[in-house]
């Protein structure tokens, strides 16, 4: 690569962060003017840039991308098979933390309707707002949204606010004292999760954005810098309907103990999942659709749970935003915890993305 072109990738970076900023597109004018050469492509970045609300600066920044799964015909998916790249993974990790000695427990339990304070049939809630205790969310099962999603058109984004949240590799009954589960490996976190996910959504017909943009490290500032990704894509793509933050939960106790949720699907062991729905509440403001997506949560945690029983813990209503204001519809989910292997998130992770492909193509499919 020449001087030129060195120098001109600099420069490319030096007005991405002055976009980032706020400036204008003066910088890439006195580039050029100066014989600059720019790589293939910048230019139209950076126009592309320009034509964004300031707001919504945000740049997908290079990195090694986790490897695309092929797109498979629906009928021609083994949901319960462990894809080779996690068994590999797991065979791996029998020499590598072949070392590692207890610290603590982890233990598997199966969360049920009991663990809600608010049960309407397949309908299980944790409500912890103070305003809508009497609601009868069960009556938001029949509402029918204006969600319409096109297909054939970028309409759904899938992002990972805190992108490091890992997984046990090993399935044992203990945690160990040197393991820290949050990696920005993707093999190991979040985003192997969201890519089942994201392919069984692909097999289904849709077409989908997936971010994976690690935005927690540092940690402080994750909500701003996925909010700012978020403004990007649906400025990029206004035909995005629906966005989708995929998480794991995390749950110790005070004597040490880490629980996995799990549940028996098909024969096998697999994490649980827990949606979860914001409300305006308190110091949440200004969240117009925290209603429907509360109903959206909800008709899907029924759906999924008659599809797969077991496979949802309670819903989560909570007087938080999480950045669900921002787009018409948005889901927020948990797969599993820090204490589930890779294996059972994974598994999971295809097995509820077959479920929201399902309850889409027969629900919210223009």
């Amino acid at each position: 690569m020449n001087r030129n072109k060195l120098i001109g990738i600099a420069m490319v970076l030096v007005v991405a962060v002055s976009l980032l900023a706020g400036d204008s597109l003066l910088q890439s004018a006195a580039m050029v003017s100066a014989g600059i050469e720019l790589p293939q492509g910048a230019v139209a970045l950076l126009q592309d840039m320009s034509d964004l609300p300031a707001d919504a600066r945000y740049i997908p920044r290079p990195r090694p991308q986790p490897p695309r799964r092929p797109v498979v015909p629906p009928g021609e998916i083994d949901l319960m098979a462990t894809p080779t790249d996690i068994l590999l993974l797991m065979e791996e990790a029998q020499y590598e933390f072949a070392d590692q000695v207890p610290a603590g427990n982890i233990v598997p339990r199966h969360f049920t309707n009991r663990s809600a304070n608010q049960v309407w049939g397949d309908l299980a809630v944790y409500n912890l707002t103070a305003t809508q205790r009497q609601r009868d969310i069960s009556q938001d099962l029949a509402q029918q949204l204006c969600l319409q999603i096109d297909p054939t058109l970028p309409s759904i984004l899938i992002y990972h606010t805190h992108t490091t949240e890992g997984f046990e590799i090993i399935d044992r009954p203990w945690y160990a004292a040197n393991w820290d589960s949050r990696t920005a490996d993707y093999n190991r976190n979040i985003v192997r999760v969201g890519e089942e996910i994201v392919g069984m959504l692909r097999s289904a017909g849709f077409n989908v954005i997936h971010d994976t943009t690690v935005f927690d490290i540092p940690f402080a500032g994750a909500y701003d810098r996925s909010r700012l990704a978020i403004q990007y894509w649906l400025a990029r793509y206004p035909s995005i309907q629906l966005t989708i933050d995929v998480h794991r939960d995390a749950i110790h106790r005070a004597n040490g103990d880490r629980i996995k949720p799990v549940a028996n699907i098909m024969g096998q062991q697999v994490a649980q999942v827990m949606l979860l729905a914001g409300a305006q509440e308190g110091n949440i403001g200004d969240f117009p659709n925290w209603e429907t997506n509360l109903a959206l949560a909800s008709q899907l945690h029924v759906f999924a749970q008659q599809r797969y029983p077991g496979i949802m813990k309670p819903l989560w209503f909570t007087p938080r935003r999480f950045n669900m204001d921002v787009a018409p519809y948005a889901l927020f989910f948990e797969i599993g915890t820090d204490a589930n292997t890779v294996q059972e998130a994974v598994l999971a992770g295809r097995i509820f993305g077959e479920t929201l492909a399902a309850f889409l193509l027969e629900n919210y499919v223009k």
